[in-house]
């Protein structure tokens, strides 16, 4: 297999011989990872539970696991799900890897799309799958909403969505969602959206919603066709937990539970305990949310952007998105990310992506100095 380089890979290529401005510490703004602390009652209940590290792990999860993210689904989706419409995952990127590779290992010539730009695991569970790629391309134009005309959905064996959306920040509305599910049965592919950033949001009357959801609002209850995943890894500051999960149409579940047991990816009891404890409590997630709704309060009143509906990145637009990025290196020691590594085809191209994961004054500082970089 011949995957292509991780993004962070081809940025410390990129910036291997720029050397930065040492007046400053390093500022990383390129990884989607939380840079707090994971709350205390969720580290306690992993201590408390070191004694189960002498019991195998069960493929299929703890009970309580299933029962926490059961919960967590209907009590923020209003979506009722039962043992059978969800499975425990180790984090998400596994099973996005994973579940490509199962769902089109009988498929002559499998056909799998999604989104452009994207998280790179994406294209190499195509890659591992042996599947024809279709991009759906977002960009400026379309509001970096997904759209694939008929006559390539008719070929298409599964589609990837991501809302809210990793880079661009976009999210589709439940109406949105539910055109996607129509069109997964109309043309009986399987339709799988990441849902991964669905609980950092900045208003409560209008949460991101998940595809679950849209799929009950046409009328398709069972999900047929129809899968989402999600994490505590954003919503709890807690991407070592390694706690997500998939959910959705149950009989494609049902065998994607026979493929798991192969592969010997099973959650730790003590994580699973701890995990359970995350997905059950929503205090600590609410005030996060307040520290990332502060950042890009920040970032609308330094760089005049827009705030986006949820996620915790800017996909600020450039003139050339590697020589920014290596500039802005060399001058501030501030890292982002090129957008053009994170598409193919131009897409990404001209922007960069900004995590704002850090507290409020470290957000501040950076802000204000990428600020007088661009203002040059």
């Amino acid at each position: 297999m011949n995957f292509e380089k991780y993004p962070f890979e081809r940025l410390n290529e990129l910036l291997a011989d720029v050397k930065p401005n040492d007046k400053y510490e390093l500022s990383a703004l390129t990884i989607g990872e939380p840079k707090f602390q994971t709350p205390e009652f969720i580290q306690k209940v992993l201590k408390d539970n070191t004694s189960l590290l002498q019991k195998y792990p069960a493929s299929a999860g703890l009970v309580e696991l299933k029962e926490s993210m059961i919960n967590f689904m209907n009590t923020r989706f209003d979506v009722e799900l039962n043992m059978s419409q969800i499975i425990p995952t180790f984090g998400t990127r596994e099973a996005l890897f994973n579940f490509p590779q199962f769902a089109l290992f009988d498929k002559k010539d499998p056909v799998m799309a999604f989104t452009n730009p994207f998280y790179q695991i994406y294209e190499g569970s195509a890659l591992a799958s042996r599947a024809e790629v279709i991009h759906l391309d977002l960009t400026k134009e379309n509001n970096f909403k997904a759209s694939l005309n008929d006559e390539d959905l008719e070929k298409c064996d599964l589609v990837i969505l991501n809302y809210p959306n990793n880079p661009t920040s976009a999210d589709m509305s439940k109406e949105e969602l539910g055109l996607w599910v129509k069109k997964a049965l109309k043309f009986d592919f399987i339709l799988l959206n990441d849902e991964c950033y669905s609980e950092i949001y900045f208003d409560d009357k209008d949460k991101p919603s998940s595809l679950l959801e849209a799929s009950i609002e046409v009328g398709n209850n069972e999900f047929t066709n129809v899968l989402v995943m999600n994490s505590v890894s954003k919503r709890s500051s807690a991407p070592g937990l390694r706690s997500g999960f998939i959910a959705g149409d149950e009989k494609i579940l049902k065998e994607y539970m026979k493929y798991r047991t192969y592969i010997g990816c099973a959650s730790p009891v003590p994580l699973q305990k701890a995990a359970t404890a995350a997905w059950n409590e929503e205090t600590h997630v609410e005030d996060f949310r307040k520290i990332y709704r502060k950042n890009f309060e920040l970032a609308r009143d330094i760089l005049g952007i827009i705030i986006p509906k949820a996620t915790f990145y800017i996909w600020l637009e450039v003139d050339d998105d590697l020589d920014f990025t290596k500039k802005l290196f060399e001058q501030e020691h501030i890292k982002v990310l090129p957008g053009s590594f994170l598409g193919r085809n131009g897409i990404g191209k001209g922007y960069v992506r900004i995590a704002l994961v850090e507290n409020e004054t470290k957000t501040r500082e950076i802000l204000t100095r990428l600020k007088g970089f661009i203002d040059g």
